[in-house]
């Protein structure tokens, strides 16, 4: 039972601290946050893993709940694709809820607030009270506004409702203590004027609630046990449980908030602001973009999401930031992929080799395994004809002992076909070699049993029959960016990092089973990488895109 424990992370430990202390288990509930103004990325994907984590663990309902409080940068096209997200990963939450579900409720206890004197309405700038807030180790100065009568407040506060006032010329501020070393303390803004139309609401509201007004209110309304939020949050949970203290009433359950650090991920940025603007200004082609670190985007370029949960798993729950090397995502990337990808053949640099011995226009069906490490995925059957495409870098007319690939006078096995051996070439005016013209073992066919079959040579190369090929476009994708951090330094502009060679279109063949490929589905080029069929493919044009290679030698500690 001891080994157990020790095995808990920090967030589990409290929930089984709190369950010891007589806090009922099936009133035990968490809920996964989103603000709908742009898409989920990479570190949100640590957030989702922990709160459904959690619900799975202990059989806990887990809440999806939009916080739309922000109607000048909220889309439902956000709200949509956070969503299909979130399933994606596996995950699937009770209920669908939205801040803007409680913008009435919120008003009301506002509205008690004031008479309560623990909000006023204030007519300073913003600007003006940021000033006023000074810093951590220097008193604020109280808003002249700050003791005016309740009544004033509440006239004040349901015009501005009504859209009475300008956009800035007042807000509502809680009254807490502007001398709080905490700056979060010092009377904090709760509603702010904006006449703009929600996504949800429509023109209803003229007046909007602030994130910590909100988010933990909206806790408590749903009755979450456990609010999990990244490490910035810290110096607001001061501030969340006292709010909470203003409407908290015996039984309910009271929320508690906690924190744990963010996860970022070398070379890839996690500010939805930066990444609004890569998409902006046609960096990328959209928010999922394979080269962009959001959800959407990694899924497009042919991350699993068994891949990514594994990956969570292995970084853990911290209390304090660091930098994950995007190798250990890769790695589980590669070690699913490897599991569950078909086998194909395909070639992304072309060059002719006729087997000129082979009968012209015949042609034969060759048997090939699907996926040697899946026992039960069966095989398929490939079409071998007297012309074929190999890669160019798998052939040399002339290599030393180490090439273990094709090159003048030697014999390679072409994978499930047969031994061949380069007799000799044809350049174009170019010097580039454009044939490469061989024999072939007629009784070496792989699998026939035959004596020349089992005849050993050095290299397996991958072929795609001519007659047969499908060209296809291959997408091969880099980082996004040329350096580790590159949001970090803080003189120069991220923008400035950009990788020029981020992308690279090279036009292909492949072997004919691909014309059914589903998108998303992912596949195994053979000696090459692996690669999933884009959604831009249409069926004259096939679309396929490198999610890895096939290995880099990273081994995780």
């Amino acid at each position: 039972m001891e080994e157990e424990k020790k095995s808990l992370n920090f967030i589990e430990q409290i929930i089984e601290d709190d369950l010891a202390n007589g806090f009922p288990k099936d009133q035990l509930r968490f809920r996964f946050p989103p603000e709908p103004n742009g898409y989920l990325h990479v570190g949100h994907t640590k957030a989702i893993c922990i709160n459904f984590g959690l619900g799975e663990k202990y059989g806990a309902p887990v809440n999806l709940r939009f916080d739309d409080t922000n109607p000048e940068k909220e889309e439902q096209e956000f709200v949509d694709s956070i969503k299909k997200d979130v399933e994606w990963l596996g995950f699937k939450y009770d209920k669908e809820l939205y801040a803007s579900d409680y913008f009435e409720q919120l008003y009301i206890w506002a509205v008690q607030m004031i008479k309560n004197g623990k909000a006023y309405v204030d007519e300073q700038s913003s600007e003006e009270i940021t000033a006023q807030r000074k810093n951590p180790f220097e008193d604020g100065i109280e808003s002249p506004y700050r003791n005016r009568p309740m009544e004033e407040s509440l006239d004040l506060f349901e015009r501005m409702k009504n859209g009475e006032f300008e956009e800035g010329s007042m807000s509502l501020r809680a009254k807490i203590d502007m001398t709080s070393p905490n700056m979060n303390m010092r009377d904090p803004v709760m509603y702010r004027i904006l006449k703009r139309p929600h996504h949800r609401t429509g023109d209803k509201w003229k007046i909007y609630p602030m994130y910590d007004w909100a988010h933990g209110e909206s806790d408590y309304i749903e009755q979450i046990s456990h609010s999990l939020c990244s490490l910035e949050f810290e110096n607001h949970r001061p501030l969340y449980d006292w709010y909470l203290d203003q409407v908290y009433q015996e039984p309910k359950v009271r929320n508690k908030q906690r924190e744990f650090a963010r996860m970022n991920v070398s070379y890839m940025i996690t500010s939805k602001r930066k990444l609004q603007r890569l998409v902006a200004e046609n960096v990328v082609t959209g928010w999922d973009d394979p080269r962009m670190p959001t959800i959407s985007g990694m899924r497009r370029l042919g991350f699993t999401p068994k891949s990514i949960r594994n990956f969570i798993d292995r970084v853990g729950v911290a209390k304090r930031e660091n930098l994950i090397d995007i190798q250990l995502l890769e790695f589980f990337v590669r070690e699913d992929l490897n599991k569950v990808s078909t086998r194909v053949m395909a070639v992304v640099d072309p060059v002719k080799l006729v087997i000129e011995n082979y009968p012209e226009n015949a042609e034969e069906w060759l048997e090939t395994e699907n996926n040697p490490e899946d026992e039960n995925s069966g095989s398929r059957e490939i079409p071998f004809s007297r012309e074929l495409y190999i890669e160019r870098e798998d052939f040399k007319e002339e290599a030393g002992n180490k090439f273990f690939r094709l090159k003048l006078g030697g014999e390679v096995r072409l994978k499930s076909a047969y031994i061949i051996k380069a007799e000799r070439i044809e350049k174009d005016e170019n010097g580039e070699i454009t044939t490469i013209y061989a024999t072939y073992d007629p009784k070496s066919k792989s699998g026939s049993g035959t004596e020349e079959s089992l005849r050993k040579v050095k290299g397996t190369l991958h072929w795609v029959s001519a007659n047969h090929a499908l060209p296809v476009e291959v997408r091969i994708y880099d980082r996004l960016f040329t350096t580790p951090q590159p949001d970090a330094e803080k003189e120069t502009d991220f923008m400035e990092f950009i990788n020029p060679e981020s992308l690279k279109i090279v036009q292909g063949f492949a072997e004919p089973s691909l014309k059914n490929a589903e998108v998303g589905k992912p596949y195994q080029f053979q000696r090459i990488g692996y690669f999933t069929k884009d959604p831009d493919s249409t069926d004259e044009k096939l679309v396929f895109n490198r999610t890895v290679t096939l290995k880099d030698g990273y081994k995780p500690e």
